[in-house]
């Protein structure tokens, strides 16, 4: 690739081009959570942003964004419409697994840098070892991107014989298996509350052979560096979905305000106590959950660089801050709601209706839950769990 051609997909350019389809994503959310996956044009958008292909490395002539890079790509589509910048903040995942493939492998399977990947990694499914790799049986959820996706990833526990095959660490071996979407079965199981447009379908297998080149365990990373370094090298970008959501409510809001009185005061929203106050708290706690995020992933991109690895309280401290980006999203969002009052229920005139929708199910994904939260605590008091969301 020319320098002409990589100047065209630097950090601040995805991040520009994000930013000016964010309104359009806006335009588009009725018709995107209706729809219930992305329609293909928009699809096509989020690829002329160069999301997918923010994580492909700088040897292959791609962007290869850092974490708060890709965070804050993820946050402005996010802004726009929290479906596409979940789809996006997934899909962006390719450029991060062709680092646990071998070279040739990942240079067939991904010929152009931005091809979107999908599925659900953690092993719910069974790859029985045999010549030349696994014959693949399984029930995978949330395949969020399912529907637009050019790989679809299913994780698996391998077995040999019939019998469980345990890693180097006792434990049941987990692999990833990679296959077109057009080899599994996609089911139309995603109707929901929120986050209706991500598509996150359930897909299953049934003896579906995946050659072992096109499989992979984040224990053996083939390429070095930061994005390809387990546990949560897919986890760092999840938190500009929340941030992204929370800072379209508050400007919202503000927003409204500029042509809105308080029925009960008289007064003009902008001089209004309550208003004022629901506000200023919204952005206070946003800012906070805001800096704690990217602080905790400047610190643990700081150290991956330097080939150092992370302590417990920095393993800690990037987990937390994730999990209270979520909540702290939706507490925003709910508070916003309340304020607005009645028009805040119709659909067709506020967004913050979905908004309220979209957090309270994002805040059910696992990196959300107070399990989260049990999994830190026995890290800070000497334990040593085993979590693949921390």
């Amino acid at each position: 690739m020319g320098q002409a051609a990589a100047d065209e997909w630097t950090a601040e350019r995805i991040l520009s081009r994000a930013r000016e389809l964010a309104p359009v994503l806006r335009q588009r959310a009725a018709e995107i959570e209706q729809n219930r996956h992305l329609p293909a044009d928009v699809v096509e958008l989020l690829r002329g942003t160069g999301v997918f292909r923010m994580a492909m490395p700088k040897s292959w002539g791609g962007p290869e964004l850092d974490s708060m890079q890709q965070t804050e790509v993820i946050e402005a589509l996010a802004i726009g419409d929290a479906s596409a910048g979940w789809c996006g903040m997934i899909g962006a995942d390719s450029g991060i697994y062709s680092g646990y493939l071998r070279e040739e492998t990942a240079r067939e399977m991904f010929p152009r840098l931005d091809m979107i990947t999908a599925g659900w990694i953690h092993p719910e499914g069974r790859a029985e070892r045999v010549a030349g790799g696994y014959r693949v049986t399984g029930n995978w959820r949330f395949g969020s991107g399912s529907t637009h996706c050019d790989w679809l990833a299913a994780g698996c526990a391998v077995y040999q014989d019939g019998e469980p095959v345990l890693a180097e660490n006792g434990k049941p071996e987990w692999r990833i298996m990679y296959a077109r979407p057009d080899e599994y079965q996609i089911r139309d199981t995603w109707h929901t509350t929120g986050l209706a447009g991500s598509g996150s379908r359930d897909y299953a297998a049934v003896d579906l052979f995946v050659p072992e080149e096109r499989s992979f365990s984040f224990r053996e990373p083939r390429r070095e560096g930061p994005l390809h370094i387990a546990p949560d090298a897919i986890l760092r970008k999840m938190s500009g979905v929340p941030l992204g959501v929370a800072r379209a409510a508050i400007d919202h809001v503000r927003e409204l305000a500029a042509s809105r009185f308080d029925r009960v005061t008289q007064l003009p929203w902008p001089q209004s106590y309550r208003i004022q106050t629901a506000l200023a708290q919204s952005e206070m706690e946003l800012h906070a959950a805001r800096s704690g995020v990217f602080a905790s992933l400047e610190r643990q991109w700081e150290k991956l660089s330097a080939g150092q690895p992370l302590s417990t309280g920095e393993r800690v401290s990037a987990a937390l801050a994730r999990h209270h980006a979520f909540g702290t999203a939706r507490a925003i969002v709910a508070r916003l709601f309340d304020t607005v009052g009645g028009a805040a229920i119709y659909r067709a005139s506020s967004p913050l209706d979905r908004w309220l929708r979209d957090t309270n199910t994002m805040c059910q994904h696992a990196v959300a839950q107070d399990m989260i939260l049990q999994t830190c605590g026995e890290l800070m008091l000497g334990g040593q769990p085993d979590n693949p969301f921390l």
